[in-house]
């Protein structure tokens, strides 16, 4: 091989290993759009293949490989939330955010993008808040615009100039889409709890639930607090959430002595938070992800739809 050939093919090789390194960034951004892995990974797939789809010439011409990708990750998750609305009418019962196992890798913002707009407040949507159940529920109120000024913007640090190129709009209206955004995540949003307090409020609620103890379990729940459940119409779920710690309590304790044998709760990270996940004899049935305010649990979210539990069965 001369030396010519020789480097562009070294050229080809890093030019290959940077598209292929911005996967994980990309299902990252998929994800928090569409609060669907699966769907995250199918729109990725699809990037990646309007990528392959092009020649050589054409993608040499592509100044910014990442950020190309980006742009048209962003566009299809906006085409898929246009027809959420509609596919989640059909949805039996209530739609919660697929559950993440653990703390993925994946979790990262836009490399060497500091938080520096002086025109933003100070305190923007950490990279680990911006995947918690609570956000991610908080998102599902917002339009599609809104959702994707703020996570490209706060997560992952990207110019609102950047934004309106993506989007088809003007860097104002994005200004102004993300901080409508964030004034509603803010108003619906209580101030996070610190990980090791939100731990061991659920590992106290775990160990009342296990000893069916509704008096402790009324005591860690907000007198306001809502338990909401996700079946997908697959299996048996509430179609409707319940309202108040004590009726939450005594849902909870009769649901352990209909369905004790067998069962086994288990504290596991859920969607970088402490959560607990309900196996029956060792596949997973059920996750449930936790808010906590102050001393108290004030929403519990259960997804069973076995469609969404595909992580935390897989391997």
């Amino acid at each position: 091989m001369t030396d010519h050939a020789k480097s562009r093919h070294d050229a080809s090789d890093a030019g290959l290993d940077a598209i292929i390194s911005e996967r994980r960034r990309l299902i990252g951004l998929a994800y928090r759009l569409l609060g669907s892995l699966a769907e995250a990974e199918d729109v990725v797939q699809e990037t990646y293949t309007r990528w392959y789809a092009m020649s050589r010439q054409q993608q040499d011409a592509i100044e910014s490989p990442g950020a190309w990708l980006t742009t048209v990750a962003t566009r299809v998750c906006l085409d898929l939330l246009g027809s959420a609305r509609v596919r989640r009418e059909r949805y039996v019962g209530e739609w919660i955010p697929e559950p993440l196992p653990e703390r993925t890798d994946w979790i990262s913002g836009r490399p060497g993008i500091a938080a520096t707009d002086p025109a933003d407040p100070a305190d923007r949507v950490t990279l680990d808040e911006s995947v918690s159940m609570a956000f991610l529920v908080v998102l599902e109120s917002m339009t599609p615009a809104q959702r994707v000024a703020l996570i490209l913007h706060d997560v992952f640090g990207y110019p609102f100039a950047e934004i309106a190129g993506i989007t088809g709009r003007t860097p104002a209206a994005c200004r102004e889409l993300a901080s409508s955004a964030r004034r509603r995540a803010r108003a619906s949003l209580p101030t996070e709890a610190p990980a090791a307090h939100q731990a061991g409020l659920v590992r106290d609620f775990k160990h009342a639930w296990d000893a069916q103890d509704i008096n402790a379990l009324v005591s860690l729940l907000a007198p306001g607090a809502t338990f909401t459940a996700d079946g997908g119409g697959v299996v048996a779920a509430l179609l409707h959430p319940i309202e108040g710690g004590e009726g939450i309590a005594r849902y909870l304790t009769e649901l352990a002595v209909r369905a004790s044998r067998g069962l086994t709760v288990l504290e596991r990270t859920v969607n970088g938070r402490a959560g607990l996940v309900i196996e029956h004899e060792g596949v997973t049935v059920a996750v449930y992800a936790f808010d906590v305010a102050g001393d108290r649990i004030t929403h519990i979210w259960a997804v069973r739809n076995p469609d969404k539990l595909r992580p935390w069965t897989a391997g």
